[in-house]
Formats: structure tokens, C-alpha cells, sequence
């Protein structure tokens, strides 16, 4: 299987991975992340809210995963593309 297919066959996996969406009033639609993301991301709320890490540290651990997992954005691919070639 060549890169591009299996760079493309990701892609496709993750749409399907956050088909679900939920209407929000103010928000407007929104995609709902799987359980495991869900569970992740409420155990760093938990961990900030008890005092354990704190919330900016939880935030920006938050905005990594959440750039790591948006495999669709041509803008990260561009700057993932971009380190690699420096």
C-alpha cells in the first residue's frame, strides 16, 4: 500500500470516526469526539478541577491532542510537512 493510500484510508477513518454530531443551542452543530477521547479529556477537566495539573497546563494538553487528532486540516499537515523538511 503506498503512502498516499494509506495517508488517504486514515483520513477516511477519521471522518467516520467523528460522524456523530450533536446540535448545540448556541454553538450550532458540533462533531462528538469517541469515548475514549471523551474520557480522556474529562479526566484532564477532573485532574484541573481537583488541583492535581494546572489549567493552563490542561488547556494546552487539550489544544495538542485535539491538533494531533485533525488528520483533515490542511494547515497542520502544512506545518507537520514543513518542520519535517527543516
Amino acid at each position: 500500500m503506498s503512502t498516499l493510500t494509506r495517508h488517504l484510508n486514515g483520513s477516511h477513518e477519521n471522518v467516520r470516526m467523528y460522524d456523530r454530531r450533536v446540535a448545540l443551542p448556541i454553538l450550532g452543530e458540533m462533531a462528538v469526539p469517541p469515548p475514549d477521547k471523551v474520557a480522556y479529556y474529562a479526566g484532564l477537566g477532573v485532574l484541573a478541577a481537583l488541583q492535581v495539573i494546572e489549567w493552563p497546563i490542561a488547556l494546552v494538553i487539550t489544544a495538542g491532542h485535539l491538533l494531533a487528532d485533525q488528520h483533515l486540516s490542511g494547515v497542520v499537515r502544512g506545518v507537520g510537512q514543513a518542520l519535517q523538511d527543516a
